[in-house]
């Protein structure tokens, strides 16, 4: 007696199905969803990330990403052939239609070779070395030996050149003699390959290969990020249209909440 009354839950289970059959309710199973974000290169591994995490809660959502560089994700999303952008530094002029959530907190790594002597710069320091008013590396603590110095800098469009220029340069450019690198990977390999060499990078792109230095006395970790005590801070955003879908809204909620914070901060600074 005491099998027969184990199996009466089942039992009622399997009437209810059937039941729900019967009377032409058809049982249906969320139906799937597929987003687009394309943007930052420096993004992308956190955002792959994220979108990772939140399939795994969330298997009817499927969220592709593509890093090809901040204004190449906000082109795509104002032509509709993106759901979200990913903007490692937030344009002044974004249209009024546009909502820009920031998920994350990095810091730009200010990296060298490792035979450089030096181990911290000041923000005017760093100025004169980019701008080419500092042309040798002894004008700023550096050795006669090191020769003359070769900036290493990003294309146009890039999140990370818009974010350096405002925190660094103000009104001073460039200098025309940098080296424009096509994405992090490739200035943390141009300065690894070249002993007189500076760039800035997103901090999840250092490698051991190069040597990170200090600005005003600190280095870009993720704490430093998370309370944007470092001076390279910028925040780092998701911009949809607005209002958003509900997909992307759930993508938003679950990125900001404690699951998704948990996940940014393997790699950056948390926002929350």
């Amino acid at each position: 007696m005491r099998g027969i009354r184990g199996w009466r839950p089942a039992l009622v289970s399997l009437l209810a199905v059937m039941a729900l059959a019967a009377c032409g309710e058809a049982l249906t199973t969320p139906e799937a969803v597929y987003l687009r974000a394309v943007g930052s290169m420096a993004m992308e591994p956190v955002v792959a990330d994220l979108a990772e995490a939140f399939h795994e809660r969330s298997p009817e959502v499927q969220l592709e990403v593509s890093g090809l560089g901040t204004r190449y994700g906000l082109e795509a999303l104002r032509r509709g052939e993106a759901d979200l952008a990913l903007a490692s530094w937030m344009p002044e002029d974004l249209e009024a239609e546009y909502l820009a959530v920031a998920v994350a907190r990095d810091g730009l790594a200010i990296i060298v070779h490792p035979s450089n002597p030096i181990t911290g710069l000041g923000l005017l320091q760093l100025r004169d070395l980019f701008s080419g008013r500092a042309a040798e590396w002894r004008a700023v603590g550096g050795t006669a030996a090191q020769g003359m110095v070769q900036p290493v800098s990003r294309e146009q469009g890039s999140g990370a050149r818009a974010a350096f220029e405002t925190l660094v340069m103000e009104e001073y450019r460039v200098s025309p003699l940098a080296v424009l690198a096509l994405s992090p990977p490739a200035v943390v390999e141009y300065v690894a390959a070249h002993p007189a060499s500076i760039g800035y990078v997103s901090m999840d792109f250092v490698t051991p290969e190069v040597k990170v230095l200090k600005i005003e006395g600190e280095l870009p970790t993720r704490e430093s990020a998370g309370r944007a005590s470092y001076p390279l801070t910028r925040d780092l955003w998701l911009v949809t249209e607005d209002p958003p879908s509900e997909a992307v809204q759930s993508f938003f909620d679950f990125s900001l909440g404690p699951a998704g914070q948990e996940v940014v901060g393997q790699r950056l600074g948390r926002v929350r």
